[in-house]
């Protein structure tokens, strides 16, 4: 029970905060006409980060703490990511109409694997900090301990999701999205900054 509580609280903990992914998600579940159509992107965001969370603490982790020039490729390639994606969401408008920025499906999937995998901050945490902490548990304790942190990625993101569907039902919904857009550019280009001060 205590390997399954530290797996929930540490990814509990790695999660909440606002990133690119919750972003994502979040806007698609008020972008979306109905639940169903947003959920390519939360599902595609769950597999993603199940799939980092599995190679991290299969030893992934590890290897990329053994090869500096890999983890400065990463960050690298990570923070220009993410100062494209502060402009992006910058420069975007959502329109009268909730559902008139809807993401078609395949968009949708393309874009949930881009900022998990090219997100600097979500492979650091469950790259450097999952996969780290993972070290400390075998047998049955780790897959306790994996299992939790994928069973609250899965969760976590399709609450975000129906979280950003409850957009739909406020008279001023253009106006919220374009403040959270703002607001989650902003936060997205500090981050940037942040990791790139941290870095050197």
């Amino acid at each position: 029970m205590e390997t399954i509580i530290h797996g929930f609280i540490l990814a509990l903990g790695l999660i909440l905060p606002l990133g690119v992914q919750n972003v994502f998600i979040f806007t698609q579940g008020a972008t979306q006409p109905s639940l169903i159509r947003a959920l390519p992107a939360s599902i595609t965001a769950s597999i993603c980060d199940t799939i980092l969370i599995l190679l991290s603490v299969g030893g992934l982790s590890f290897l990329i703490m053994q090869l500096e020039w890999l983890r400065m490729v990463m960050m690298i390639g990570g923070v220009l990511f993410l100062l494209y994606m502060s402009v992006s969401i910058w420069r975007s408008a959502p329109s009268g109409e909730m559902d008139g920025t809807a993401l078609p499906i395949k968009k949708q999937i393309l874009f949930a694997c881009s900022v998990s995998f090219l997100n600097p901050s979500a492979l650091v945490d469950i790259i450097g900090v999952i996969g780290t902490s993972s070290l400390q548990y075998s047998g049955s304790e780790l897959v306790l301990f994996t299992a939790s942190c994928i069973i609250v990625s899965w969760v976590w993101f399709f609450a975000l999701m129906l979280a950003g569907s409850r957009m739909k039902y406020l008279h001023n919904q253009r106006k919220v999205m374009i403040i959270f857009n703002k607001s989650a550019a902003i936060f997205i280009f500090a981050m940037a900054i942040y990791l790139t001060v941290g870095f050197m």
